[in-house]
């Protein structure tokens, strides 16, 4: 696991542990009746001398925090993964592989984090596991600046490796050029990835839709790029040896990230699929899976036959990677023991604890005073600073706008590329992304994935259109991943409609286990930030204001806004007639305080209104059904939702006889103010939205109108 070139040794076990990798890969797929051999077959030499020589990893101990990650991109190719596994010795059985894309199993059709264990990154979506990689070398830097930054280079514990197999598919994504373009920027050296240049995908031959220089352009973003080539000459000879010497290279370069372009032939050797489309998502069919068997030397009638002496020889890697984790266990006790207040708080963040008495650094917002909630954002994050080192991130280029930057904290940047603007180092705290919202979600999820400190990201809340995939994901793995975005809604005002969300914020409600919060003030956005910190199993979407809105003046009939973390709360109850509502009018964000002027027009008529707002629809489901129920009582059927968006997901919250005062169209470039009073965003329309309700609902006395008298 040396990985030392000079010594290099490949012997008849390794050649047969190879072949039967490529068995394994072909039985499973027929097994299956679905999936993807072909890149499984070609990488097999690639993936077994990686996980056999070079990565740094325990198969006794998958979570071991010094090993090196590993991520296979090109998720489709799960095999490459799950047969290295197998053969490692991680908790992964021979029935496993026969089960593969089967219910149940442990070898879902495309690896998944939490599932399998080994499995560092969910993959599927191509682009992805590269900024995952990404993300996982930019949280190893900042632990190890954390933890032991004096250390010399690869003298720390908390010096590894971020390995990571990617695809022509990978490389076509555009999330791969800008998590690789940051890389490059960044002098990530702690970062190898292998492409498997095969120029073959669904469509058959990539000629078709590909025909750059991917070894130019990863040069040109700063990347150490090696080339080794199996089909040189003209005939196809796996020169195992020339690959470790590159591996090798790649990874002693310790200044900038390293990109080794392996030619390869997909589906080697199947006579008659090899070089085509058909091998890559599709199984052989019995007649080439024999042939190719024969090809092999092995013989076509046994299925997942995996012979007693290559099992031993491969699972002599789990002998390897315990001697390599008891010397990294001796230097990280030696560290413990040299600094037992770093590694106290090591400990703290390895077990996602927040600190004792962080809570006291939140602020308090004055009442009364008008602030835009990015901003209240932004002093939050600046009062958390000193009380929560683990708490890092950035924007994608809208540090100003969002609000993101910690003040007098230094930039995550080499030391050549900081400005005068932001000063830093390698070791620094502020993210910058670039105009990359893609990227920076993936690299996000990385970041949480490889563990020890805890990311967020901002844009403007329209351009989670381009993070979405990302977001998708950080809740399918359940990523305590945080998003900070502002610019919520039509508030923004004169950039127009091209940056105002609409449809957003329930597009985003309909993602599984991401909570959306969207706090009316001040007050309410540090519970959300409080409440988002506590939860360390899921992503949020901060949705954050640009315009100023009034702090809510708690107290006098107003509820504390201790509320916010249940997701829904009565802010303000009905007065008249005993206190009983007629109606409720529930909104969030910045159109609470439209719901409170249309309370006070209402009450002032004689009808009874409670206002309820609802930072965070997922928060106020979890809550239990007797809490629910008296926030919103199913007795009480006139209801109004306000929410400068998209009514959609409201229905079934105001009911049949509910209104929805919303925006069901783009909107315009103008101020605010303007906006809101051209759209029906007013307190008046919700007056107005309240008495239709209370019509419908049949309420006593809605509807009647006064007589004059005469």
């Amino acid at each position: 696991m040396t990985g030392d070139s000079s010594t290099f040794e490949w012997s008849d076990l390794d050649r047969r542990a190879v072949d039967v990798i490529r068995a394994l890969a072909m039985d499973a797929v027929e097994e299956a009746g679905s999936g993807h051999p072909g890149t499984a077959m070609s990488l097999a030499p690639a993936a077994y001398l990686l996980f056999q020589r070079f990565l740094r990893h325990d198969p006794t101990d998958p979570s071991w925090p010094g090993r090196d990650r590993f991520v296979l991109s090109c998720g489709h190719s799960s095999l490459t993964l799950y047969i290295q596994l197998y053969l490692s010795g991680y908790p992964l059985t021979l029935d496993e592989l026969k089960a593969l894309r089967k219910w149940g199993s442990l070898t879902p059709g495309h690896p998944e984090h939490g599932h399998t264990a080994g499995v560092e990154t969910t993959t599927g979506p191509l682009g992805q596991g590269i900024a995952n990689a990404v993300g996982m070398a930019m949280a190893a830097r900042r632990e190890r600046g954390l933890f032991d930054p004096d250390a010399d280079p690869g003298a720390s514990p908390f010096d590894h490796t971020i390995w990571a197999i990617c695809s022509d598919g990978d490389i076509e994504e555009g999330i791969s050029h800008e998590a690789s373009a940051l890389a490059g920027h960044q002098r990530l050296g702690n970062l190898v990835v292998l492409y498997d240049d095969n120029h073959i995908s669904i469509e058959d031959d990539t000629a078709i839709a590909l025909s750059e220089d991917v070894r130019a352009r990863y040069a040109a973003y700063g990347w150490d790029v090696h080339h080794v080539d199996w089909t040189e000459g003209g005939d196809y000879h796996e020169n195992v040896e020339a690959l470790a010497a590159a591996m090798e290279a790649a990874r002693a370069e310790t200044s900038r990230p390293s990109f080794i372009a392996l030619r390869t032939i997909i589906g080697w050797p199947a006579p008659n699929k090899q070089n085509t489309g058909k091998i890559h998502g599709a199984a052989l069919g019995a007649d080439e899976v024999a042939a190719t068997k024969r090809v092999l030397g092995l013989d076509p009638g046994k299925t997942f036959d995996v012979p007693a002496d290559v099992l031993a020889h491969a699972r002599q890697v789990a002998d390897r990677g315990r001697a390599l984790r008891a010397e990294w266990t001796k230097a990280f006790k030696a560290w413990r023991q040299d600094n037992p207040e770093r590694a106290a708080e090591f400990d703290r963040l390895a077990e996602r604890r927040l600190p004792d008495g962080w809570t006291k650094a939140l602020p308090e917002f004055e009442p009364g005073k008008e602030l835009a909630t990015r901003a209240a954002s932004g002093q939050i994050l600046n009062a958390l600073a000193p009380v929560l080192p683990e708490l890092w991130g950035g924007s994608a280029d809208l540090a100003e706008s969002n609000n993101t930057t910690m003040k007098g904290e230094p930039s995550f940047i080499p030391e050549e590329f900081q400005t005068k603007e932001f000063p830093g180092h390698r070791y620094g705290r502020t993210l910058h992304f670039g105009v990359r919202e893609h990227a920076m979600g993936a690299i996000l999820n990385g970041i949480a994935l490889h563990g020890g400190t805890r990311p967020y990201g901002g844009t403007f809340l329209v351009f989670s259109d381009y993070m979405r995939p990302a977001v998708r994901l950080a809740a399918l793995m359940k990523l305590p991943v945080t998003y900070v975005w502002t610019h919520d809604s039509i508030g923004l005002g004169e950039d127009g409609p091209t940056h105002q969300p609409v449809e957003h914020l329930w597009a985003l409600r309909a993602i599984p286990g991401l909570d959306v919060v969207r706090p009316a003030d001040a007050n309410e956005t540090a519970v959300a930030w409080r409440t988002i910190l506590q939860h360390t199993d899921r992503p949020a979407g901060l949705c954050l204001t640009r315009q100023k809105v009034p702090t809510v003046e708690r107290g006098n009939g107003l509820a504390s806004a201790e509320g916010t973390a249940k997701g829904g709360y009565v802010l303000a109850e009905a007065e008249v007639d005993g206190g009983r509502p007629h109606v409720i009018l529930i909104a969030t964000g910045s159109e609470v305080q439209l719901a409170l002027e249309a309370r006070e027009i209402l009450e002032a008529e004689g009808t009874p209104t409670r206002v309820v707002s609802m930072p965070c629809v997922e928060w106020f489901e979890a809550q239990d059904e007797s809490y629910k129920q008296q926030v919103l009582p199913p007795a009480v059927r006139a209801r109004v939702s306000v929410e400068a968006g998209v009514a959609l997901g409201w229905r079934g919250y105001v009911g049949d006889a509910g209104e929805s005062v919303s925006l069901e169209h783009f909107g315009a470039s103008a101020d605010y103010k303007t906006l809101f009073q051209q759209f029906g965003l007013t307190a008046e329309r919700v007056v107005a939205a309240a008495k239709a309700s209370l019509i419908k609902a049949h309420a006593e006395g809605a509807g009647r109108g006064e007589t004059t008298g005469n």
